[in-house]
């Protein structure tokens, strides 16, 4: 890529990540709640925040191995949870989808909005073939919003991730290039009907 895309949904922005994004993103990183099912410890400041996590968003880039957005809401710079592509693998085609938000916003369908734009931008951009999220089970709200975006439940990998001293199952999503484009298919035709 020669310039990071942003891009732009009804309600927000989701664009490159700046150092000084770090205050923001330590108030949601530092919660035990939001990135328990990311398989990390809470943050202890927002300097840990820039030497690890900023820093991992912009080696993915450099490598070639993903792309990470971060979420600000239209009216305001304030960075509130990040979305993107992780574990890319050009060959095959193929990208896994993660994402986390800030505690506040849950339960507004803002994770929803940020994670469809990201998939549009996979299939419309990067030429993927298919779109991967792994999801811990107790984590229903994921699952759930997966499951709206037109995901498949592929099934349960045992003993997947190794995180807090022990091994944990995880469930595949998938979505496909034929699956995207029967949703966007279907979502043209409810579209059309609504305006006539």
């Amino acid at each position: 890529m020669s310039e990071f895309p942003i891009l732009e949904t009804e309600r927000l922005i989701l664009r490159e990540v700046a150092t000084e994004d770090a205050i923001d993103m330590f108030e949601y990183l530092s919660d035990k709640d939001v990135v328990t099912h990311m398989g990390l410890e809470p943050y202890k400041s927002s300097k840990d925040v820039l030497n690890e996590e900023i820093k991992w968003y912009k080696s993915i880039v450099e490598e070639g191995t993903g792309i990470r957005w971060v979420i600000t809401k239209k009216e305001s710079s304030v960075v509130i949870g990040s979305c993107g592509f992780l574990n890319m693998s050009p060959k095959h085609h193929r990208a896994e989808i993660g994402f986390e938000l800030h505690k506040e916003y849950w339960g507004q369908g803002i994770a929803s909005e940020a994670v469809e734009a990201v998939i549009d931008y996979g299939y419309e951009n990067l030429n993927l073939e298919r779109i991967e999220a792994i999801v811990d089970p107790p984590n229903f709200p994921s699952q759930k919003l997966m499951e709206k975006q037109g995901f498949r439940k592929e099934g349960l990998l045992r003993n997947y991730e190794y995180n807090f001293g022990k091994f944990n199952d995880v469930y595949m999503y998938s979505m496909i290039r034929e699956d995207f484009n029967m949703k966007e298919h279907l979502n043209s035709a409810s579209s059309t009907r609504a305006k006539s």
